[in-house]
């Protein structure tokens, strides 16, 4: 007779074909019956919060649900960095793992049900008559409310005789969220209003308009308006035409780019939150600009915001778009005035800096000379983030993540890799992550070396120290020592994982990158280049930072 665990791994076999993670007692018998009775993919993490990171990433490349799994206790307490992170970053997985018995607690118990709650994230607990049902619920939760969510199995019921397996049940997705009521055709009416009199329209989107599928109604309302269009860094790429696009706002876009952002007099938000780092700590928009927001947020999320509607983005943008050419509005043409490419170019560097160590600006540009196009960024979070962000353009949201900063956490990046390369096994992964987030996350390269091989790449800036730390607090005159990092040689712990390691000490050493693109991936080693960065150049959004906690 079937037991709980087969249940279990039955029916979410049925709804995603990956799994990540570390195998403990609590999770062993689930993990078997995945194995043997399932089609899904394990892929074995070396740190259980890199199993909680590689579902994350794994959703984040390809839209579809992944899920994690632990045993009890100190592996579940492992997973709680990572776990706040997807639940902040709103992404839907699915963590499984075991729990205490129904019996009660045992003297190394904690109480894991309070713990997920405490980072945000709901638990599903399963029994032995309800365990397939209970995954499903868990499932459509989680996709429903683009959340992670615990599925947890307690010890004493995993191997317990459950019934015949069946594949009943389906799990149901609402429909795209239409503006509801007269308010919100009011909205609307208003925000078509004032495209169809603005003379320099402007539209920003953001992720949740790329989870909205939100593209190619946006590019339609680009066109009808004339307006020129930007993105904010986790929705780079999503408007069909890059001609008319000034790239991602905020501290990582252009300085050019920006300036013409404020002579925007009508600008219209899409799937973006309008965080302090989009909207530039409050300077991304001109006072007199009209500022409207779209977004499944109950509310608008940002003071500068005049009129909102709670609506998915695509029908959002569908119905403005109809409502324009119902009133026979013409194009403002704002787009042809303005050649917006040089606006786009970002600060070249000096290939060395003053101090004698590799200028960050330098190398990260002739990185993204060097990258193939077919490629996923993977972000660990740090003060280098600027710099991938600014000089590595993507062709789409879904190729580029920053794991990590929706917590503001570090140390996630190289589980990452493994998720990712399992969602998009023909592109090249191109991991970025620092020095004290790379250490952090050490244990996990080898995961990373081992799942995306030939199509891997970790860029390490290694400043010695903790930059953004350094940036801010030891600027303020603060003891430098704690902030400080001996110099470690990741290309040497690299090639101990065996993957090929470069250390990068001035930009010619990055011919080593263009040798390896030229190379089969099949036949070629993950690459990591441990590029030796001076910290004394800072990347301009933290310079903005700076500015506003100084």
């Amino acid at each position: 007779m079937p037991i709980v665990s087969a249940h279990v791994a039955h029916t979410l076999g049925r709804h995603l074909d990956r799994v990540f993670g570390v195998m403990g007692n609590g999770n062993a018998y689930f993990l078997d019956a995945l194995h043997r009775h399932t089609d899904a993919v394990f892929t074995a993490m070396r740190h259980e919060a890199g199993g909680v990171v590689a579902a994350d990433a794994h959703y984040r490349a390809s839209g579809r649900i992944a899920a994690a799994t632990a045993t009890y206790g100190a592996g579940f307490t492992n997973t709680l960095t990572a776990l706040a992170e997807s639940a902040q970053a709103r992404i839907p997985l699915l963590l499984v793992v075991g729990d205490e018995p129904t019996s009660g607690p045992r003297p190394w118990g904690v109480d894991q049900v309070a713990l997920a709650s405490a980072v945000g994230v709901r638990t599903y607990t399963v029994g032995d008559r309800d365990a397939s049902a209970t995954v499903l619920i868990a499932l459509e939760h989680a996709l429903t409310y683009r959340v992670p969510v615990v599925l947890a199995i307690p010890y004493d019921v995993v191997t317990r005789e459950a019934g015949e397996l069946t594949d009943a049940g389906t799990v149901t997705i609402p429909a795209p969220l239409a503006p509801q009521g007269p308010s919100a055709s009011a909205a609307l009416d208003r925000i078509a209003d004032a495209l169809a009199g603005a003379e320099r329209p402007f539209l920003l989107a953001g992720r949740g308009a790329w989870l909205a599928d939100a593209g190619p109604a946006l590019g339609r309302l680009a066109e009808t308006t004339g307006a020129i269009t930007a993105s904010t860094a986790l929705g780079r790429g999503i408007f069909p035409s890059s001609e008319h696009d000034l790239g991602v706002t905020g501290g990582f876009g252009a300085a050019g780019a920006m300036e013409l952002v404020r002579e925007a007099d009508v600008a219209v938000v899409f799937g973006a939150g309008l965080n302090q780092f989009t909207m530039r700590f409050g300077e991304l928009f001109a006072p007199g600009t009209d500022v409207f927001q779209v977004d499944v947020a109950t509310t608008a999320t940002h003071a500068q915001v005049g009129g909102f509607v709670r609506a998915d983005a695509a029908v959002a943008a569908e119905e403005i778009t109809s409502r324009l050419r119902s009133r026979g509005a013409m194009s403002s043409r704002w787009r042809d005035r303005v050649d917006v490419a040089p606006l786009r170019e970002q600060e070249a560097g000096e290939g060395l800096a003053p101090d004698g160590r590799l200028d960050p600006r330098s190398a990260a540009a002739r990185i993204g000379e060097l990258l193939p196009e077919d490629r996923v960024v993977v972000s660990d979070g740090g003060h280098f983030l600027g710099w991938s962000n600014m000089y590595w353009p993507v062709a789409s949201p879904d190729r580029v993540m920053m794991v990590g900063t929706a917590y503001q956490s570090i140390g996630l990046g190289f589980p990452s890799v493994a998720g990712a390369i399992a969602a998009r096994p023909d592109a090249t992964v191109v991991l970025t992550t620092g020095d004290g987030g790379g250490l952090m996350a050490i244990a996990d390269l080898e995961s990373a070396v081992r799942t995306a091989a030939g199509h891997g790449i970790a860029v390490v800036w290694n400043d010695a120290a903790y930059g953004a730390e350094i940036n801010l607090y030891g600027l303020k005159g603060l003891a430098r020592e704690p902030m400080l990092i001996p110099e470690v040689d990741f290309a040497a712990v690299a090639r101990g994982f065996g993957a090929e390691g470069v250390v990068v000490r001035e930009v010619a050493d990055l011919e080593a990158l263009a040798e390896w693109t030229r190379r089969d991936p099949a036949e070629r080693p993950f690459l990591l280049l441990d590029l030796r960065i001076s910290g004394a150049v800072i990347a301009p959004y933290q310079r903005e930072i700076i500015k506003v906690n100084s």
